[in-house]
């Protein structure tokens, strides 16, 4: 059974004339531990995509599902607490709390659900991710690459059911990208994680296990790598 699903997904901006199809009508299926890129140029739909299937925006028209749930036939509140348990987010930015150590941002999640990190779990993922000599360091005093792998340990923590990523390498330079794209597959293997990643880069994309190309909110092709 599908991990994750969408079913002729649309979102529209605006109105008569004015109208953008952001998406227009994406079906797509998931499987349990795939490793997806999907890929677009700036503009296709792909950031909104994964907007919709992380929960993050409403669609116009469609159905989301992930772990069996349909996400959107929640109310607000039900869908943050049902997008911080099944749902781990890589972003760009990293989105690291920066008051907080690596350890704390990494537990973050977990914690914020009222639940106790699993010590020997958390430790695994640290040490996969080469993060052991840093624990106690602040976000500011690691390199980009060092705060991408804390985003992708804080991802896995929490145990979601898929791990969204967009474009988790864009503020990184070729090297570090292929290190932490790497690190991601790798993790993702070892921890049986679902992994869907947006990216328009098209080297990073051949890591993955599948490509599913968009334009214009359509897919188009979608490719076994």
């Amino acid at each position: 059974m599908a991990i994750l699903s969408t079913t002729n997904l649309k979102k529209i901006y605006g109105n008569g004339e004015n109208a953008v199809h952001a998406l227009d009508g994406v079906t797509l299926c998931i499987e349990p531990g795939e490793f997806v890129a999907v890929v677009g140029t700036s503009g296709s739909g792909k950031s909104t995509l994964l907007h919709m299937l992380g929960g993050l925006d409403r669609p116009t028209s469609g159905i989301v599902t992930v772990d069996g749930k349909d996400i959107f036939s929640l109310k607000d509140e039900a869908l943050t607490i049902f997008r911080r348990r099944k749902i781990g987010f890589v972003f760009q930015n990293y989105n690291l709390v920066p008051v907080l150590n690596v350890y704390e941002n990494i537990v973050l999640p977990t914690q914020l659900d009222g639940n106790e990190p699993e010590t020997a779990y958390i430790s695994n993922i640290i040490e996969t991710l080469g993060l052991s000599e840093k624990l106690n360091s602040l976000p500011n005093n690691l390199s980009g690459g060092q705060q991408q792998r804390v985003a992708i340990a804080r991802a896995i923590a929490s145990k979601p059911a898929i791990i969204l990523a967009d474009e988790p390498t864009g503020n990184l330079d070729s090297k570090t990208s292929q290190d932490v794209l790497g690190l991601l597959k790798l993790t993702s293997k070892k921890f049986s994680q679902t992994i869907v990643m947006i990216t328009h880069n098209e080297e990073i994309a051949q890591l993955a296990d599948r490509i599913i190309r968009i334009e214009d909110g359509k897919i188009v092709t979608r490719e076994i790598v």
